[in-house]
């Protein structure tokens, strides 16, 4: 079990030390594999890079441990910055296949990296992940919330899924990806409301042609307008914008040649 997690672990922590090298300061090469940079003692968590306030460490410390007595699963955190242990945090922490380990580096793109056991795939998928490390890693929520609040919410939430069950998704609708699934409802609405215009005297609604086009609003309102909050929250108010928002939508696109038509002309 530990030779497949030290692959898995192996790329962010290369990828970290290549991001080092690449700037080219004259400072002496560091180990893949260095135990001195490690404890003594056994924590959960080893902070070289000081994102951590000492409060807010020990806090998730005991956190983690208290959690891991009561489920079992283990959360380590490893934060760095110009020098890393490497592979010696896996004996160091007996990672295995219940084991999160969170690598924190703000030197690339992304604050966070995740390396997790094969067990916690079949709670947590590889999406999740991604999604995960993109929504509290990127350059931007760090920025507002500190490099600190960025590993604790995204630990946190593990712990919420992992403690639910699982998660399919990353809990939570922030904000702008709310405002998106509100423009694609908006947007679906839109084309099923021009695709209903009548075409033929006499004629209400073009049903065929809305039916001809519902792959395409059907996509837009159902799969991105309406999935990802039903998945992501609870709250019946961002459903009912979204659903608002596509009524609007098709409303005004089906009214707006019918009004333009009947304007008398100007002569």
């Amino acid at each position: 079990m530990a030779h497949r997690f030290a692959k898995r672990l192996l790329l962010p922590l290369l990828t970290a030390v290549l991001v080092f090298a690449s700037g080219f300061i004259a400072q002496p090469a560091q180990a893949f594999d260095n135990p001195d940079l490690l404890p003594e003692h056994d924590t959960p968590i080893v902070d070289l890079a000081n994102f951590l306030p000492k409060i807010q460490e020990n806090k998730l410390v005991q956190d983690f441990l208290n959690f891991e007595q009561e489920t079992g699963w283990k959360l380590r955190v490893l934060t760095q910055y110009d020098q890393t242990p490497g592979r010696a945090v896996i004996p160091y922490w007996g990672l295995d296949d219940q084991s999160i380990l969170l690598v924190a580096d703000a030197r690339g793109g992304n604050l966070l990296a995740f390396s997790v056991g094969d067990k916690v795939y079949d709670l947590l998928p590889r999406t999740f992940w991604i999604e995960l490390q993109t929504r509290f890693g990127n350059m931007y929520y760090v920025r507002e919330n500190g490099e600190n609040n960025s590993i604790a919410t995204a630990m946190t939430t593990v712990k919420q899924c992992l403690t639910n069950g699982g998660c399919d998704v990353v809990p939570g609708l922030p904000r702008e990806q709310w405002i998106l699934t509100l423009i694609t409802s908006i947007l679906g609405g839109v084309i099923c409301g021009l695709a209903a215009v009548p075409r033929k005297e006499g004629q209400i609604i073009a049903w065929q042609w809305a039916l001809i086009f519902s792959p395409l609003w059907g996509i837009l309102f159902l799969a991105f307008g309406i999935g990802p909050v039903v998945t992501r929250t609870s709250d019946w108010l961002p459903l009912f914008r979204n659903v608002m928002g596509f009524s609007m939508g098709l409303l005004v696109a089906y009214l707006a040649p019918m009004m333009s038509a009947s304007r008398p002309s100007e002569t």
